[in-house]
């Protein structure tokens, strides 16, 4: 990698890294390279910048959804023409790709956890309940004292997905979980949705106490399309 090229990166901190690291490919790109260009490889940027190869991927998808960057066969990522569109209005460009991106990992969330609840009510261990019924307690008692339940909220899907008895789906969901975290805690300081939130919940512990696969699946779907609809309805307001 030329040293004119490696001057132009900072070292990203680690909150929202992917985040940093678009914003830095991004200039870059408006910067030093024009389309047709090709990008470092991800080895390179993630020693450039100090991050993981997650970490660019991210970065790299992020700014693929926004029209700068398209991956080819055999020739790595290569930099788009940017549309007029694009620079005419970039607010109103990014916040319909944030829209459509997060529409997208709503939906993602739809296919995953339904089916994840169904297979916890079949395999569900006393321990497991016991361990369900403890997070909604901590969510209650939290949600009671007006306090933020965003963790209990996430602790709550990670114990549906290990009683499912899968661990690599558990990886999936934090990776998930990370790229929602913005759009949940703004979701969750919409009046009304702490104890809807809770509502769900509790209907699919039911579900699952009672060894019900299906209707564990249908509260689980049911619960994540009422989240869809007020994290997309906060997005618009």
């Amino acid at each position: 990698m030329p040293l004119t090229l490696k001057s132009e990166f900072e070292t990203v901190r680690r909150d929202k890294v992917y985040e940093g690291v678009a914003k830095q490919i991004e200039r870059l790109i408006l910067k030093k390279l024009r389309p047709g260009d090709k990008l470092p490889s991800e080895r390179e940027l993630a020693e450039m910048l100090v991050v993981s190869r997650s970490s660019i991927r991210d970065a790299i998808r992020s700014l693929e959804l926004m029209g700068m960057v398209e991956p080819r066969q055999g020739a790595g990522t290569i930099v788009r023409e940017i549309s007029s569109d694009s620079l005419v209005n970039p607010l109103a460009d990014a916040l319909q790709r944030k829209e459509k991106r997060i529409g997208e990992l709503l939906d993602f969330r739809k296919m995953l956890e339904p089916p994840l609840a169904a297979r916890a009510a079949t395999r569900v261990s006393a321990d497991e309940i016991s361990e369900m019924e403890e997070i909604l307690k901590r969510q209650e008692e939290k949600l009671r004292r007006g306090e933020s339940t965003i963790a209990e909220d996430s602790e709550f899907h990670y114990a549906v997905a290990l009683a499912s008895g899968n661990t690599v789906v558990l990886k999936v969901l934090d990776v998930l979980m990370d790229l929602l975290r913005d759009s949940r805690e703004r979701s969750l300081q919409v009046e009304g949705r702490p104890q809807k939130s809770l509502d769900g919940h509790r209907r699919i512990l039911v579900a699952i106490k009672r060894n019900d696969a299906e209707a564990a699946k249908v509260a689980m779907r049911r619960h994540i399309e009422n989240v869809e609809k007020i994290v997309l309805r906060t997005m618009r307001s």
